[in-house]
This record gives C-alpha cells, structure tokens and sequence, in this order.
C-alpha cells in the first residue's frame, strides 16, 4: 500500500494498536453466542421447506408438551401491524406490515426458510427437536424465482395488495413489480442520433450472500416490569431497538439493546432478524431466551445482496466521447419490496460526465428471501453492466480504457443523477494513479497453456451521513473517555478516537471509547453506508472542540486570566504554561467538570471514487480462471487509520471477486436453495487470491474537516466488471452472466471454437 502522508498532522494517518486489539486477541470480547444471562433458555426457528405456499394450519401441541419446552409461538403471538412505513436504512422505505410478515409467516410462507414458527427449551437439543413435533399444513402454490419472469403478465403473485408505485402514484391492479423509478436528463435519442458507434448489451447477476463469519445470535430478557433487554450484535443498535418497537408495538423507552462485537456484517446486520423471536420467546416463557442461528439458516433465511438483471446502451463518437446512455435495471427484492434500486440507479450513471442518460429501474418481488445492504447495495450489479458495456467501446474504438475514461470522468460540476452537480470528487485522480502505478506500466507476459488477460474497471458509491452522538469526558488522569453512539465495525471506533486524539492534540491511546446501550447514548444512526468514519468523526471532532473550550474556560477562572493553546496540546496562561495531563488535574482538583455532547446531522458525505486492474489466468480446457494480480485504487479523502483503510479495500475487493466468479445462490425448480452450506456456496479463500494491492488516493472531502469519505462499500464496485473484462482480455469471450463459473466460461469457449470452426468452412 502506498502510505498516505500525515501533512503535519500528529494522530491522524498514522498506525497506532487498535483499542480493541487486546480483547481480540486474547478472546475476552462477547460476541453474539457469547451473550449469558441467569436462568437462561434457548431458542431455535422452524423454517419453511417451500418457496410459496398457503398456511392451512398449525397445530403446537405435541412441540409444547415435550418435557423441556416453554414456549412456542407463531405469528399469532406478535401484534398484528398497523400499515406505518419503517425507515429501512440504505434501501428505501417498506410498510412496516412486511417486516413482520417477514419475522413469522401468517397465511402464506413466501421463500424456501422463511421462518413459520419458534420454540424455547431448556436446552438448544431440545428446542430442536421441538421444531419436528410441530405440525404445519401446506397447499403449494407456483413459485417464480427470476425477476424477468416475475415482471410478466399472468407471473404468480406474492402480495395480492403489492401496486407499482411510481413518482408517488400506485398502478390500478395486483403486480410484482413494487416500484419504477426513472432518472433522465437530456435528449437521450439526440445523443444516440449524433452517435458514431452504439453498443447495446444485456446482463444478469446471482443472488449472493454477504458471508460473514459469525452467524446471527439475539439473547432477550423481558421482564415484570416491562422492560426489554436484548443483547446481540448488529450494525445499529439504535436501529434495532426502533424495529423493534415498531413490531412488538412497544414504547422504544422500555427497550434496551446492548451491543456486542460483531464478527462482520458488510450490511447483513443492519436490521432485525432473531430478535423479535427471542423477545416474544422471553416473554411468554417468562425467562431469558438465547435464539441462534446455523449456517444453513443464515443462508437461507437473512437478508442477501439482490439478483439482477441490466440492459445498457452507450453511444459515442470516434474520438470516444459519450453522446449518450440509457440503462434499465431490474433489482429482485426478494419477497417483500425494497430492493436497493435507487443507489442501484444513481451509480450507473456516477461514474462520467453524461449530457444525456436515462436510468430505469425496477424492484420486483420473488420467492426469494427479502434482500438486505450489501456493502455499496445495488451499486456492484449496475456497474458490473455499464462497465462492460464500456469496455466493449473502448475495443471497437481502439482506445486505451483508462484514457477512455479519462475523457470522460465525472469531475467537480458534472450533473449527478438527481439533478445536482457534483462538489470536489477523485475520479480524475485514481484514473492518474492507476495510469502510474506499476501494474499499468508492466507488460502483462503470457504463459503456456493457459491464456492471460488485464481488465480495468471504475466504481462509484455515494456514500450517506445522517445523524451521530459522541460524548466525550476528560478524566482527572488526562485521558478522555468517548462514547461513541456508533457501533464499531472493522476498527471504526479507532478511527473515530484518532480524529478526537487529533482535534485536542493527545495521543491516540489517551482516548478510551466504549460503545454503550442504547440507553446510555444518545440516538445515532446504523454503521453502514459508509458513514462512521466521516460522520461520527466529525461529531468526535466537534466534541474534541467543545472539550477544549470548556478546559479553556475552567483554566482562565482558575488562573484568573485568559488560557490559550499551546503546541502538544497543553494550555498557557501570561504566566504558565502546563501540559494537557497537568491541565486535567487541575481541573479535577478543582472539581470543574469538562463533559462534551455533540449530536449532530452532516452534511453531504462526499462521493467515493475507485479503479481497479486485474490481471487474470484462464484455462482454456476447464476454463477455470484464476486472478493472478489486483491492484485497487481508491479516493479515501483522507486515511484516518491506514490499517483499517487496508482492511477494507482488501476485504471488499476479495469479495468483489467472489460476486465476479464463484458466488452466487442456486434454486431448484420448486424454489429450493441447494448450496446452503460453505461448502456448496463458494466464497474465496486465501487460495484464490492474490496480494492485492492498494493505491491510496487522498482528495479531501471539503464538507469534513479532516478531508474524510467513506471507504468500506466502494470496494466491492469494480471488480465484477474488471474480472469479466480481464477474461474478455484473455480469451475473447465476455461473459454477461455472473458468477463465472468454470462450466459457464468453458461453455462459451466451446461456443466460440465452435464459431470459428463454422466460420473456417464458408
């Protein structure tokens, strides 16, 4: 990695031990599974063994007289909802009615693991052998798993009441399609007409899921008093409790929701998923519940990244200038709406300096589970596209594809698809450095018996802000102790004290933060969508402020006379000066007290920007394909913590590749997930990657005083499209189609010799 420069700053941009580094290692942090409480059950949920399929009954009884057993519920034991709107964090808004049908299946089940009933035992064997003592009556119904197919006339239903809504107006009859959005600007047949080429193309994504190592755990106390304790991790407690509160319809104050480590989430965690189960579980049974999750269920029954489906058309001119583009996506939410369809939209058309483009998109319901964020959610599937698309361009054109690019980039002013324009964006400079870098400067040398190719490919993410809490408190020792409202997700609490370490001049390490319950801090926001760093940050920052001015304050009526600053963090009067530890004991001799609140809004988060270039292997006979060299570019603004910065574009690009040629979920015709295990559902290992190496771009994000943007969701944009454009490279074939498999590619290759063998004969 290329190490980002401090530029005099003495905290941010440098290295020092993560403050959770000590319990990681030693295994002293709770996760999950680690949650105990006194005289605790534990939990387990029946899941449904068809994708669609009314409920004609279900009888408990032989599950609740099984010695052990002490309570079982099914739909009928949560409220019956009232038809509000829930926000749902990155992907947009949903009735709250869904997000309960969704905990525990009324009338029909709506996917293969959609959770129909749960029991609490006194033991987990118990509890699960609970499960096959309940009896449950089902009259299959037709299932369609493909959003194409659920988009046409006479397609089954999965929600008779579901209209498409478009620009706030719903359509007259019963639909699967739960929205259209559009964003023009333009004269897109203009565009095309002055066109001297146009490449239309059509392209498909799998269903895939997040993988993250540790599966879903909620442990829930509902007391006599009213009060309900839940602990578990997530990445948003304060989400978690207003979920909650919604379903169970029940005062949020009466909730709390303690926090515990979370072993990854990439969006997976933003919403509920046991929780409810253990609460109504506790509740009925009177006791503490613990409801896990295997690996099967998580598969199965959470929220993964949506399948898709794009259609992309890009004109330009011989010198290579985009005249105009048009995309249409189909994003499959799964079986209740709310598909991450308008980031989906906007980043299509994110990445260049368009006069003319028309984006359509479409949330379509399937018989699969409900989809949730994944890491930049919807922009990965849309990029994939346009990418490709641009690739083909830049071979017909006979342009070199970063030079492409570079003619075209979005920069500062060009118009974002809402009609705005842009403000201080790094696309123009990744474009530079991975011109520059030794990857793009290395002739790629080819082998025998296999075929090498190099792909280039361009991301775009957003990124959002909304509102953070910080409170920091300066203790008599002269360290500070910081609540963050903010859950920490892959060294963000780190991250978040280095900013306050810096605003007030103190080592990283005198910063103590600590992440409390939700009754202990004030509300913030989830940690997703790329907003922890900058905007709980910047609340850290304003916080570091404030707690410099009320130390000023109490010194000057301690000394008499008016404190300042001074170099190192200490304080000076006309006739003293003392350190920022002294300044502290002072203080607290003194017993004046320097406590800081911030709660704040941010503003725009400032877009994020990344290139990525692959070289790739592939084996023609199998055709297997094997990454051999990733080199990844991105604009962080400005790198807080450069080993969290790493881990990020690391993991997101590795996950990137899987999307791009092993990941992806497979059905049966009857709606059944096949490879609901690790073993069947392919992710990478450190077998299939190579070193991947980071380029660091730093163009400061003028609405943060420190120059941060989001960094962990752009990762994961450019590498399906770089993949298939350094197999294209390779081989000659482009692949429309992810994930691509082994058996996929060598199925074109056959298609290709076959082409040529045809072509031979004439």
């Amino acid at each position: 990695m290329t190490e980002p420069k401090t530029n005099g700053h003495t905290v941010i941009g440098t290295r020092p031990r993560r403050h959770d580094a000590v319990d990681k290692v030693t295994g002293r942090a709770l996760y999950g599974v680690d949650a105990r409480m006194p005289n605790m059950l534990h939990g387990r949920v029946l899941r449904s063994p068809h994708a669609h399929a009314r409920i004609l009954s279900i009888d408990t009884s032989r599950a609740e007289a099984l010695p052990g057993v002490r309570a079982v519920i099914t739909a009928k034991d949560l409220p019956d909802p009232a038809d509000v709107m829930l926000e749902s964090n990155e992907q947009g808004s949903a009735p709250l009615r869904y997000k309960v049908l969704n905990m525990l299946a009324r009338d029909r089940v709506l996917y293969h693991g959609h959770a129909v009933a749960a029991v609490a035992a006194t033991d987990a064997h118990t509890a699960k052998l609970a499960l096959d003592l309940i009896d449950v009556r089902y009259e299959l119904l037709p299932a369609v798993l493909d959003g194409r197919e659920a988009m046409r006339e006479g397609a089954p239903l999965l929600l008779p009441e579901l209209r498409t809504e478009r620009g706030g107006a719903f359509g007259d009859r019963p639909t699967n399609v739960a929205s259209h959005i559009t964003y023009a600007e333009g004269d897109v047949e203009r565009g095309f007409a002055a066109a001297d080429l146009i490449v239309e193309r059509e392209f498909t994504t799998a269903t895939v899921h997040q993988g993250y190592i540790e599966p879903h755990a909620a442990t829930a106390s509902w007391g006599a008093n009213g009060e309900l304790v839940i602990e578990c991790a997530s990445q948003g407690h304060f989400v978690i409790r207003d979920e909650l509160a919604d379903i169970l319809q029940w005062p949020p104050s009466k909730i709390r929701i303690v926090p515990l480590e979370i072993g990854g989430g990439f969006g997976g965690k933003t919403t509920v998923w046991l929780e409810p189960h253990a609460a109504v579980l506790s509740r009925k049974s009177g006791r503490p519940v613990k409801v896990t999750m295997d690996r099967a269920e998580v598969l199965m029954g959470t929220g993964p990244a949506a399948g898709s489906y794009e259609r992309v058309k890009i004109g330009v001119t011989t010198a290579g200038r985009i005249t105009a583009l048009e995309c249409e996506i189909m994003l499959e939410a799964g079986a209740f709406p709310s598909s991450p369809i308008d980031p989906a939209a906007i980043c299509a058309v994110g990445l260049y300096d368009l006069e003319n483009f028309r984006v359509d998109g479409y949330d379509v319901v399937v018989n699969k589970p409900k989809t949730t964020a994944y890491r930049a959610p919807g922009a990965p599937q849309s990029t994939f596209a346009v990418e490709s698309v641009v690739d083909e361009v830049c071979e017909r054109l006979r342009m070199d594809p970063i030079e492409f690019r570079l003619l075209n980039a979005a920069r500062e002013g060009s118009l974002r698809a809402d009609g705005t324009r842009f403000r201080r964006i790094g696309m123009i400079e990744c474009l530079e450095a991975a011109r520059a870098s030794d990857h793009w400067m290395t002739p790629l040398v080819q082998t025998k018996g296999v075929k090498r190719g190099r792909g280039v490919g361009a991301g775009h993410w957003i990124n959002t802000s909304g509102q953070a809490t910080v409170n920091a408190r300066l203790d008599a020792d002269g360290t500070v102790l910081l609540l963050e409202g903010s859950v920490d997700i892959g060294g963000t609490r780190t991250a978040i004290a280095m900013q306050l370490a810096e605003a007030i001049g103190i080592p990283a390490a005198d910063v103590h933060p600590f992440i409390p319950d939700t009754s202990s801090v004030v509300h913030s926001r989830l940690t997703g969508g790329s907003r922890t760093a900058f905007v709980t940050g910047l609340a850290a920052y304003e916080a570091g402020r404030e707690l410099q001015r009320m130390m000023l304050d109490g010194l000057t009526r301690l000394w008499g006379a008016e404190a300042r600053r001074v170099a190192g963090g200490g304080f000076a009067g006309p006739e003293r000066q003392v350190s920022f530890k002294d300044a502290a004991r002072l203080l607290a001799a003194a017993r004046i007290e320097c406590n800081a609140v911030v709660t704040l809004k941010a503003p725009e988060a400032g877009p994020a920007y990344a290139i990525n270039i692959a070289d790739v292997e592939v084996d023609e006979e199998t055709g297997k394909t094997r990454v051999i060299r990733y080199t990844a570019v991105q604009d962080v603004g400005k790198s807080i913590y450069p080993p969290h910065v790493e881990g990020q574009i690391h993991g997101g690009t590795a996950q990137g590749i899987g999307w791009a040629l092993n990941e992806g979920y497979w059905y049966d015709a009857e709606g059944h997930l096949r490879n609901a295990t690790l073993l069947d559902y392919r992710m990478p290992t450190a077998l299939d990657l190579p070193m991947i190496e980071t380029i660091v771009v730093e163009v400061p994000n003028p609405k943060h005083p420190y120059g941060v943007r989001g960094v962990g969701e752009i990762p994961i944009v450019p590498p399906l499209a770089t993949i298939a454009n350094a197999i294209h490279d390779a081989v000659g074939v482009r692949m429309a189609d992810l994930p691509i498999t082994p058996s996929r590619l060598a199925a074109s290759l056959a298609e290709r010799d076959a082409g040529r063998t045809v072509g031979a004969g004439r």
